[in-house]
């Protein structure tokens, strides 16, 4: 199984690349706003605002860096939706498990992942356990809350 620590859709760059610009333009501007009109109001030693502002300014410089590496270490792959009837990254896959309860999840980047929202992390055990599975393929996923099995409905 390849690794899939770095893989990352277009889409997914796109957002990373946006939340770079907003905290590297407005969110720099707004903690500079904050610190300059902290300083204004005098002793630097006991003043609590401009230390906290300080150290906001530190977390965003800290996730700037962070959105960063993301950004320089993603590698984005072509969508394998369907490839060849098999969940592949960027699949939609209709499940049903060992309760009848059918979910359908599509297969992306853990920078993309929302499972509430049907998106699973390719790292993922469930996910890792579905991949290069087809329709009528059964899988048993050892989780934390005890072991799940999935028989694979449909692929998109």
């Amino acid at each position: 199984m390849p690794d899939t620590t770095n893989l990352i859709t277009a889409e997914g760059l796109q957002s990373l690349t946006a939340e770079l610009e907003e905290l590297e333009g407005e969110g720099r501007r707004e903690i500079a706003e904050r610190i300059k009109t902290a300083r204004e109001w005098g002793d630097l030693k006991e003043n609590s605002e401009y230390h906290d502002a300080k150290n906001e300014q530190a977390h965003l410089e800290t996730k700037i860096a962070r959105v960063r590496e993301k950004i320089a270490a993603a590698v984005v792959v072509e969508e394998t939706s369907a490839a060849g009837g098999v969940v592949g990254f960027g699949s939609t896959v209709r499940v049903r498990d060992e309760h009848d309860a059918e979910h359908t999840w599509r297969i992306v980047s853990f920078h993309d992942a929302a499972p509430a929202e049907g998106r699973l992390s390719a790292d993922s055990p469930v996910a890792l356990a579905l991949l290069g599975r087809g329709p009528g393929d059964s899988v048993s996923v050892a989780l934390p809350k005890g072991k799940r099995v999935f028989t694979v409905l449909s692929v998109d």
